[in-house]
């Protein structure tokens, strides 16, 4: 991918949402679904129509066709809920093979599960964007959503062959929750069915974020002889337990005999 030619999907095009799946709806012929998934589609089905401070869990419980003992089992929270939701999404991408991609270079391998995480997203996408704005004010919801994104995105940089241990990987790790956030804001925004607004957003907040990590990459190589060196001198300084057993010796009348 060059800089010309602008953002593209390695190997298959977005997937555009269609007017079946503008908004989750239950099917007296389909079959009924586990009751954790069927808690997941009645509140992206509210959402879709209402807003999300109006909705009560007795709503969710009544529109799922479960009691309030049932949901209680399943979630504690719409919060927890839409967790749930993150690992619908997250199995749908996982379940998909990527081996074709093997060969690209990582930034085009993420860019490709990334698309297909919004691809999963796209039947959810009118109460995803009720969600997202109701939840702008609330920065303790957004607080406790990130814990469940970065779980989600570990698995996405897995399923890229990109690795997220180490400092630097939960750097990484952080960094592509904060971008897809964003990316997500655009796609929110886009409706033209080729997602060319959302694809150019997710190009350039991959290119941003992979020139940050090959500056932490190049400061932390440099810091590695300090780093060297503070290892040694703790190693060599006496803990405060060897301090206070020398001093408790040197008090002691029986340490001279």
């Amino acid at each position: 991918m060059t800089e010309s030619a602008g953002p593209k999907r390695p190997k298959a095009a977005a997937k555009a949402p269609s007017k079946d799946t503008a908004r989750p709806e239950a099917s007296a012929d389909s079959p009924r679904l586990p009751p954790r998934e069927a808690a997941v589609e009645a509140l992206m089905r509210l959402a879709a129509e209402q807003p999300w401070n109006d909705i009560e869990i007795g709503d969710v419980a009544r529109e799922a066709g479960l009691s309030l003992a049932e949901l209680r089992e399943l979630y504690p929270s719409k919060g927890a809920i839409l967790g749930g939701l993150a690992r619908i999404i997250d199995r749908k991408v996982l379940a998909e093979d990527g081996a074709d991609l093997a060969d690209e270079p990582a930034r085009e391998r993420l860019f490709d599960v990334l698309m297909r995480r919004l691809d999963a997203m796209a039947p959810y996408k009118p109460a995803l964007r009720r969600i997202s704005y109701a939840l702008r004010g609330d920065p303790l919801s957004l607080l406790a959503l990130n814990g469940v994104f970065l779980n989600s995105h570990r698995y996405m940089l897995a399923a890229a062959g990109i690795d997220s241990e180490g400092p630097l990987g939960r750097i990484k790790l952080q960094g592509l929750v904060v971008a897809f956030g964003r990316v997500t804001e655009t796609w929110l925004e886009d409706d033209d069915p080729a997602l060319a607004r959302t694809m150019a957003r997710l190009d350039r907040e991959l290119r941003n974020g992979e020139r940050f990590m090959e500056r932490a990459e190049d400061a932390r190589r440099l810091s590695a002889p300090l780093r060297a060196l503070g290892r040694a001198l703790l190693e060599r300084r006496p803990s405060r337990r060897d301090r206070q057993r020398d001093e408790s010796e040197e008090s002691d009348p029986a340490a001279a005999i």
